[in-house]
């Protein structure tokens, strides 16, 4: 059997394996030690084995992955969600569809500091929804908006997606985090758009806020989350300007947070054991994911299938775009399926030396790979998102949650061409450092 053959079925054998629910990062690493030991030998698949766990769990730069979690997880705990909302609210208020657009707002700001979507759209959506549900909107755009808006948290930075893109490809984390910030901040206009257009069509979703708010009541709810402002500020600010690493930036912003809610009373003693046992929980599904992802990657190299599908695509003489394009629907199917992490460390082994055969800069399509999978988030049949607002609210059918993100599918669609048509919209700020 000859190498590329080989990689070939082992990727037909790991779709079996997610088809039979085997743990993505088991099933890559299992495929990984097989085909490797196959096209080698039984040792030294074993000495790839011990190899690739060793050097994953010993590597320096994955201690920034439950540096961020633990953030994330002491702003959930401490509340940090609440008082960001009642911030959006009070900015949205007055307008037709306010309290969805300040729901959009809300997520995007809470993502600035948790970088977990489920996190997100479990927190925003426990106060977003009520509050909608009491001031008369409809199910498909209260629902729409906090599963679609809490997408954000995976462009908006700290980004666990961005962390595992950088690792796979070896490109600068801090400069993918700095380029999802204008991009987070594009498909928020747009959601918001969108959701001006939508409730000028059904003006029954999205009564006109009865509350108004004075410009003092404004400013004082933003002075309320200044902890997030300048978290943010302090984390994107060092890596910008060269003050510390990615890791660093992860630990000043985990130690100065949790100092923060700890002075103010707000992370009880409970709440901060969740926080790290929360942490533990994800940080460990993530290594392992990069685990079974590197161990695959290794297999996959060896059957030259990623240098032979490359050599293929070249010599199609395709436009760039035209590649692109197929390689976006390809993440925009596969993600209807497969969670958006366990994608991107299954492919991009596979389309990353396409792209950069192309010429393509790697931080770019980083972030038009971010924003391709955060489709995937909320479309069915894994949609993941949308199955958490719905258990968050047993009164919206589950069919009105997908109908209500339509329009914020729209919103995403044509925020990726912008990205792809502008690449300086997410290369303007990592360009800035040197």
């Amino acid at each position: 059997m000859d190498f590329v053959s080989c990689g070939i079925i082992g990727i037909l054998f790991l779709l079996l394996l997610f088809f039979l629910r085997v743990p993505v990062s088991y099933a890559m690493a299992i495929v990984g030690v097989l085909g490797y030991g196959i096209l080698t030998t039984p040792s030294a698949a074993l000495t790839l084995l011990a190899r690739d766990l060793y050097g994953v769990f010993s590597s320096y730069g994955l201690a920034l992955v439950p540096l961020f979690i633990f953030m994330g997880f002491i702003a959930y705990y401490a509340g940090v969600s609440k008082r960001l909302y009642d911030m959006a609210y009070k900015l949205t208020s007055g307008i037709r569809g306010g309290l969805a657009m300040g729901t959009v707002v809300a997520c995007t700001a809470f993502g600035a500091v948790c970088g977990s979507t489920t996190a997100t759209a479990a927190t925003i959506g426990s106060i977003a929804i009520p509050e909608m549900k009491r001031y008369g909107y409809g199910n498909k755009l209260s629902a729409g908006s906090v599963a679609a808006g809490s997408g954000l948290g995976i462009l908006m930075p700290p980004s666990v997606v961005f962390i595992i893109y950088g690792i796979l490809t070896q490109v600068s984390i801090g400069k993918l985090f700095l380029a999802g910030i204008l991009p987070a901040i594009l498909i928020t206009i747009l959601f918001c758009i969108a959701i001006y257009f939508f409730v000028m069509l059904f003006p029954k979703q999205a009564p006109v806020s009865g509350d108004k708010f004075s410009f003092k009541q404004r400013i004082k709810s933003i002075k309320e989350v200044w902890e997030t402002f300048l978290i943010f500020s302090l984390v994107m600010g060092g890596m910008f300007f060269g003050f510390f690493t990615p890791t660093r930036a992860g630990a000043v912003g985990s130690f100065l947070l949790l100092v923060v809610v700890v002075v103010q009373r707000k992370l009880s003693w409970n709440n901060f054991i969740k926080a790290v046992y929360d942490t533990l929980n994800v940080s460990c599904m993530v290594i392992m994911l990069v685990a079974g992802a590197t161990i695959f990657g290794h297999f996959l190299a060896l059957s030259r299938i990623s240098m032979e599908m490359a050599n293929f695509v070249c010599s199609l003489n395709w436009p760039g775009w035209a590649v692109i394009s197929m390689i976006c629907l390809i993440y925009l199917v596969a993600g209807c399926f497969i969670d958006a992490l366990a994608l991107v460390t299954l492919t991009i082994p596979i389309f990353y030396p396409i792209v950069i055969n192309l010429g393509y800069d790697p931080v770019w399509f980083g972030v038009i790979i971010v924003v391709i999978t955060q489709m995937g988030i909320i479309t069915p049949p894994v949609g993941v998102n949308a199955y958490i607002v719905k258990g968050l609210s047993p009164h919206i059918r589950l069919e009105e949650v997908f109908a209500g993100i339509v329009p914020f599918l729209i919103a995403l669609i044509i925020g990726t061409g912008l990205i792809i048509a502008f690449p300086k919209i997410s290369l303007l700020l990592p360009n800035m450092v040197r």
